[in-house]
């Protein structure tokens, strides 16, 4: 009974693990989100694929679960990290200490990360990363965690910032962060990490106020040290310091 959680990257093959590229090809079933499993079957289309909306993530560990307590390998996918605002942990929670089923978590490049790189090198000092999708988080916690971070002078970076339920939600956060950072901050948006129609772009924190963004951009917010080099965003660790 083999049941792995695969974190497969921003979507293009190139951006997957090994491991997790072994994890897929040994599996009989691939399970995940439709437009996730859109993004491998170009690449696993031998393989029997499950696939559900969004909405129904407890509904698709369970099948998944299921089949493998059927002898089958199972993937369940995830884009980015399985850890990071993935099914790892829904999983773990739905088997509980049953202890009969062999669960294997992959990790994988989140957007974080991919879209960091995107950008240049937003994240080599201290960051948080916050989510401002409240559908399983209330509204006001977000944005406590949001001022929290702020005034510790966190990079902060920007998961789920808009939809059409939630248009305003990333104007409402930056509110919050201009109580706490200067509005020259430097910050940076990335669109479709890794896939087709990838598109980045630095702007102020008071810029960043004003700007449309949907569910498949990663916002990044920088700290009092946060600078823009050669285009590039660009949060030093102090190495060039002369201080050291």
């Amino acid at each position: 009974m083999k049941l792995y959680v695969v974190g497969f990257g921003a979507g293009g093959y190139e951006n997957m693990t090994i491991q997790a590229k072994d994890a897929l090809e040994n599996s009989d079933i691939i399970v995940g989100y439709t437009v996730y499993t859109g993004l491998l079957k170009p690449y696993f289309g031998h393989k029997q694929f499950y696939e559900t909306p969004m909405m129904k993530e407890i509904d698709r560990c369970r099948w998944a679960i299921e089949k493998a307590e059927e002898n089958n390998i199972v993937s369940m996918v995830c884009s980015g990290d399985s850890g990071v605002y993935g099914m790892a942990s829904l999983i773990y929670e739905l088997v509980g200490e049953k202890g009969d089923i062999d669960i294997e978590v992959i990790s994988g490049v989140t957007a974080a990360l991919s879209g960091g790189a995107v950008l240049g090198a937003p994240l080599t000092h201290d960051f948080a990363v916050i989510s401002l999708s409240d559908l399983l988080t209330p509204k006001q916690l977000i944005y406590k965690r949001i001022e929290c971070a702020s005034i510790a002078d966190f990079v902060i970076c920007i998961y789920n910032p808009s939809s059409k339920k939630r248009s305003s939600y990333l104007q409402e956060a930056c509110d919050i962060m201009l109580k706490y950072k200067s509005e020259e901050t430097v910050c940076g948006f990335v669109k479709n990490i890794g896939r087709d129609g990838e598109k980045s772009t630095i702007v102020s924190l008071k810029e960043l106020r004003n700007v449309n963004v949907d569910m498949f951009t990663t916002v990044f917010v920088g700290n009092s040290q946060t600078k823009v080099i050669n285009g590039k965003m660009v949060t030093p660790r102090g190495y060039n310091s002369n201080k050291r």
